[in-house]
């Protein structure tokens, strides 16, 4: 039987927890001009993840971020999924990665292996699918989390980490600086699923291609009376880089994949912090690498799809790199 465990793993000074429960990110302690620095959103408890809103640290899966009407098709067959935002799957599902005990593979002072086998008809998706996460922690300051799946039958395979970082450890984000290496991003409609146009990001208040505060861009875009009136869309990069407001502190993110979902935290008073009660709104960001939203719609998208064979291995590493000034 699984037990619900956290672990802590350190290197260069840089200390991580994360828990079998959903394999969350629960912390991360930055040793930042002589003090260790809390850059990351977490709940009470480790247990909280398997009830709770927000999707604080965990791996998303099977399909990160969200898929219209909650079905698609695969080889010529419809495949049915539970909806959990409208009409629509948001993260796998009510009942995703992000809700499941994970098993321990290995653990020392600076890597966690975890692993979880999602059975066939998961949340509605075909095929055993075989998951593993690392996470690692080494020289420079650096945090590498690496998923990797096999499966028995044809399926979709989107996983990501849905990580709110604020890297003043406290009051909210509208101060970071933020940098997306992108010309283009995805407009979505009211209900956040994309349109399908791949637009570009000039004369935007989606332009991130200079570091821009993100209090600015928030207002700008309000401005525009654009709906949703917050940033929660996907840009097409796999690249970023963060800025404390206090300057003290940045981020660097890499990932291969095509897409680069930019939450701001919009709805965050609706999931508990670590006091028990709910976030403030904007107190964290989510920075999600993964395939592109919605991708199993869009065939015409010359992104690769999220589709996974037997035979084939997914692999995605994300990798964070911060830098103390």
């Amino acid at each position: 039987m699984t037990v619900l465990d956290q672990f802590t793993l350190r290197a260069d000074g840089l200390s991580i927890a994360v828990t079998n429960a959903g394999a969350a990110w629960t912390s991360c302690r930055v040793p930042v001009r002589g003090s260790a620095r809390e850059v990351l959103l977490g709940y009470r408890t480790p247990a909280d993840g398997l009830t709770q809103p927000g999707y604080l640290g965990a791996v998303v899966g099977r399909y990160a971020n969200r898929i219209a009407g909650a079905a698609f098709e695969l080889d010529g067959r419809r495949f049915a999924l539970p909806a959990n935002e409208g009409e629509h799957q948001l993260h796998g599902g009510a009942g995703g990665f992000h809700r499941k005990l994970w098993d321990v593979v290995a653990h020392t002072d600076d890597v966690l292996q975890l692993a979880l086998v999602s059975p066939d008809g998961d949340q509605g998706f075909p095929g055993e699918l075989s998951v593993r996460a690392t996470y690692r922690v080494e020289p420079p300051l650096t945090v590498t989390v690496a998923l990797e799946a096999t499966t028995t039958a044809p399926t979709l395979c989107n996983l990501s980490s849905h990580a709110y970082f604020n890297l003043d450890g406290g009051g909210d984000i509208t101060g970071h600086r933020l940098q997306i290496e992108a010309d283009r991003y995805l407009p979505v409609r009211a209900d956040l699923i994309p349109t399908g146009e791949q637009a570009p990001v000039a004369d935007t208040p989606f332009d991130f291609r200079t570091p821009r505060v993100i209090g600015h861009a928030l207002a700008d875009l309000a401005e525009t009376g654009a709906m949703p009136a917050g940033h929660d869309h996907c840009w097409l990069a796999g690249a970023a880089t963060l800025w404390s407001g206090d300057g003290a502190l940045a981020m660097e993110l890499h990932s291969a994949q095509p897409g680069l979902q930019f939450y701001a935290g919009e709805f965050l008073p609706r999931t508990p912090g670590r006091d028990g009660r709910g976030y403030a709104k904007h107190a964290g960001l989510a920075l999600e690498p993964q395939a592109l939203p919605d991708s199993p719609h869009h065939p015409e998208w010359p992104q690769r799809d999220a589709v996974l064979r037997p035979g084939q291995t997914y692999r995605h590493q994300i990798t964070y790199r911060f830098l103390p000034t």
